[in-house]
């Protein structure tokens, strides 16, 4: 079976976007410092279709997590726009543009249904009956491949508690945001079988690394 990835930046103080986020400031005040190490990459920004950028320690780690990903489950925050339905007259279409990054299907976890979003060679499906749903259809849509599991902190955490998440890798940026999105609100101590195997060190950055161990996978139920 595929398994499912996921990664994402996090502050020291343990969150993942900062106070007031809006659709005009997504990552809320002071969120975007955690995601400075990556913008600064040569591979970051050649798959975003900017030139230039850095190599180094952590170009390998972000070139590994985009390596045998056949679809990404993401949740509605992330996909972003207003709360509640969607517009008829002006539906939001992600962050992205009109060529997102990720070139194969991308599940959204949401309560409103809406028809499949295509652009560029990226498809948009809107799941509205679960975190298993959409899981079982990006494993079928990644034809044996791994699914991305892209965020946000609230997504992330249903994975998590269920115990469906087979890898995780935390950006720990050396930022403190004092308020905003935890992502390890209400999960205790408890990582589901999820243990530390790698330590990449950088001035910008540390990347930490964890894999499941030997059947401490949870229940698909």
């Amino acid at each position: 079976m595929s398994r499912l990835r996921f990664r994402i930046s996090i502050s020291l103080d343990g969150y993942v976007a900062g106070p007031d986020q809006s659709v005009q400031n997504p990552l809320g005040i002071g969120g975007e410092r955690l995601h400075h190490w990556a913008t600064a990459l040569e591979t970051w920004r050649r798959a975003h279709g900017v030139e230039g950028g850095e190599v180094n320690a952590s170009t390998a780690v972000m070139e590994e997590s985009l390596t045998n990903i056949g679809a990404t489950v993401m949740g509605r925050n992330m996909f972003g726009g207003h709360p509640g339905g969607w517009s008829r007259d002006r539906p939001w279409n992600g962050w992205w543009g009109d060529d997102p990054p990720f070139h194969h299907p991308v599940f959204v976890l949401t309560h409103h249904p809406r028809p499949p979003l295509i652009l560029g060679d990226t498809r948009f499906h809107f799941v509205t009956d679960g975190i298993r749903a959409a899981l079982d259809q990006a494993r079928r849509a990644a034809g044996g491949r791994d699914v991305a599991l892209a965020g946000g902190a609230q997504a992330a955490r249903q994975y998590l508690a269920e115990g469906w998440v087979d890898e995780m890798e935390l950006h720990l940026a050396p930022v403190l945001l004092g308020n905003g999105e935890r992502l390890f609100e209400q999960l205790g101590d408890d990582l589901h079988g999820l243990s530390l195997v790698r330590t990449v060190a950088t001035p910008a950055v540390v990347h930490l690394k964890f894999e499941r161990r030997d059947g401490a996978r949870g229940p698909l139920r």
